[in-house]
């Protein structure tokens, strides 16, 4: 059967294209709101009706178009942007192919309205599903105001697939918070069904940022948040991150840019989900609003119709970037330390006078010593054993609050559970066995990062049956797979010998940990798989060797722990990431008591 080639209607391109591009209202609104953005605009009035289906109109007050352009600007690839194969290298722009405005038109009943600021007057544009513009005189403020209704009307499949008007409206708010975050010197107006729905108000100093992101992720971020401000190879990594004890059921609160355009990129959630790996409960997810900044001539914007997603020149360089960008502030959440500021603990802080003594003391101590792993294991059993409480010690008798350390000093101890203690600003509770865990997990990975990671060869090297592409990652990374402790023969075109591993994993399942660090190392580059199983088994040691609940402590015993908690990385959090403490401060206990009311 033979079928004739015809070259399609333009109604029909745009319509197709309206398919890649329009998936939705929300689709709608983000297409019109970066024109806005692109025209210079401060402020954007967006009102809908029926969650963006029966209306959307954005109108903003950026530069405008001139009454001959509006027909160029509803054609097929017209736009100002970009104007050759350079532009396109370095788009710094939020829109540029030229397709949004024409594949809105074909499948809307559209109008388009704008005056540039020496006009005399505005002009209107007005298309109903793609058919003929027709323009005529109209007055309007400086700026553009576009206007969708009867989304999809004349494509009524794409028209079944829309959920709700309260999921489509949901999808739009979310977008919208988005560019809130990223945009805080724009002013958003946003309207439903006649109703103010939300304002945010422009932001102009750098220094108040937080409070553009408090208002569009309320204080339950902002509240439990470190900032971050990394710099090097030509990139820049700046914002905010959750603590892990912010963590949340689901990953909604994830907003990653790179150039002020939100993304979402498979490499940067990879590197983040690493960094947070020693400090999440399984199954949870870190929240995030980060900004990186790259040359735009190493970074590809143009792999996806709807420019969700960027391409990086060196994709290896920015994951690691960012992975180490996030694990050092993370590492730097010490216990006591100002989770905005980032201000670790002052160098000189009192220390007891008295010498430690008592098991507690004596086992960190012993830590610091280098010991093999099983030796530190044994110098932290001694805290197993019962015995009476010492009676509770009075304050040193130069304590003085505004002098103390972060987490002050200890007071008594809680039903054999919790340690009291005085600072400064009030009452420190710390959960003891949460926090020695996490000291004592700590130590574990520094003496074991000094030894190096050893090698156990296999008596009889294991066979192992792997992809092409793993066998040709394992000949490719043959160095970088021995600095973990690995060591791979290719055998076949599908098949690798494993001759040795990591000492320190002899027991897991050889074939199921090497074919995830060979699939590591093909898409990422590298892997982290032997640093994730080593913990994980060093966590397990640690949790066995740490102080159990109705374990008794003498006074310098807990002042130990807190001097520790202070100095230690990552100890606000235990190795799951529950936290070790938590501040009372006397106008929260005042507060308690009603007092001063």
């Amino acid at each position: 059967m033979h079928v004739t080639i015809r070259q399609l209607p333009d109604v029909l391109i745009n319509q197709i294209a309206a398919g890649e591009v329009i998936e939705r209202p929300a689709s709608v609104v983000k297409e019109l709101v970066e024109n806005a953005l692109d025209a210079g605009a401060a402020r954007l009035d967006i009102d809908l009706e029926e969650g963006g289906v029966r209306l959307i109109r954005v109108r903003d007050d950026g530069g405008g178009l001139a009454a001959g352009e509006l027909t160029l600007a509803v054609s097929r690839h017209a736009t100002s942007k970009i104007a050759s194969l350079d532009d396109l290298e370095q788009v710094s722009t939020m829109g540029f192919r030229g397709e949004a405005l024409p594949s809105i038109a074909s499948v809307s009943r559209f109008t388009l309205t704008s005056r540039q600021a020496a006009a005399a007057h505005g002009t209107r544009l007005e298309m109903t599903g793609g058919g003929a513009p027709a323009l005529a005189p109209h007055p309007h403020p400086t700026g553009t105001t576009v206007e969708v209704r009867e989304l999809f009307y004349n494509v009524p499949a794409r028209r079944r697939f829309l959920k709700t008007e309260r999921t489509e409206l949901g999808h739009i708010e979310e977008w919208l918070r988005s560019l809130a975050l990223a945009r805080p010197d724009v002013e958003l107006r946003i309207g439903h069904n006649g109703r103010a729905l939300r304002h945010y108000r422009p932001i102009a100093a750098d220094g108040e940022r937080l409070a553009r992101v408090g208002e569009a992720l309320g204080t339950g971020f902002t509240g439990q948040c470190l900032a971050i401000e990394h710099s090097g190879a030509g990139l820049r990594l700046h914002g905010w991150v959750g603590l892990p004890t912010a963590s949340r059921a689901s990953a909604d609160q994830q907003y990653f840019y790179v150039n002020g355009r939100a993304v979402r990129d498979r490499l940067v959630a990879h590197a983040v989900r690493q960094a947070y790996a020693d400090v999440l409960y399984h199954g949870r997810h870190a929240s995030f609003v980060l900004f990186l900044e790259i040359d735009p001539r190493r970074v590809d914007v143009n792999v996806h119709p709807a420019k969700h997603e960027v391409r990086f020149r060196d994709g290896r360089l920015v994951h690691d970037f960012v992975f180490r960008s996030l694990n050092e502030a993370l590492a730097g959440a010490r216990a006591g330390v100002d989770a905005l500021s980032g201000v670790a603990p002052s160098q000189s802080m009192p220390q007891p006078a008295a010498p430690r003594t008592g098991t507690f003391a004596a086992a960190p101590q012993q830590a610091r010593m280098g010991l093999p792993v099983r030796e530190q294991i044994a110098a932290y059993a001694a805290l197993y054993g019962e015995r009476p409480q010492s009676p509770a010690a009075p304050l040193p008798a130069d304590a003085d609050d505004r002098a103390a350390p972060p987490l002050g000093y200890a007071l008594a101890q809680l039903h054999g559970v919790f340690v009291l203690a005085q600072n400064g600003a009030g009452l420190i509770l710390v959960d003891m066995h949460a926090a020695h865990e996490r000291i004592t997990y700590e130590r574990l990975k520094q003496a074991q990062d000094g030894e190096g990671i050893r090698s156990q060869p296999q008596l009889v090297p294991l066979a192992l049956a792997v992809s092409e592409r793993e066998a040709d990652a394992a000949e490719q990374f043959a160095e970088a797979l021995a600095e973990l402790g690995f060591d791979l023969q290719r055998s076949g075109p599908q098949s690798v010998a494993v001759h040795a591993i990591p000492v320190l994993l002899n027991g897991v399942d050889v074939g199921q940990l090497v074919r995830d660090v060979l699939a590591d190392f093909r898409e990422h580059g590298g892997s982290r798989r032997v640093d994730e199983q080593r913990n994980s088994l060093l966590s397990t040691m640690a949790c066995h060797a740490s102080v159990r609940a109705n374990r008794q402590l003498t006074v310098p015993e807990m002042n130990a722990l807190l001097r520790d908690m202070e100095v230690t990385e990552r100890s606000a959090q235990c190795n799951h990431g529950r936290p070790t403490w938590v501040q009372l401060t006397m106008a929260e206990l005042d507060r308690l008591f009603m007092r001063g009311r």
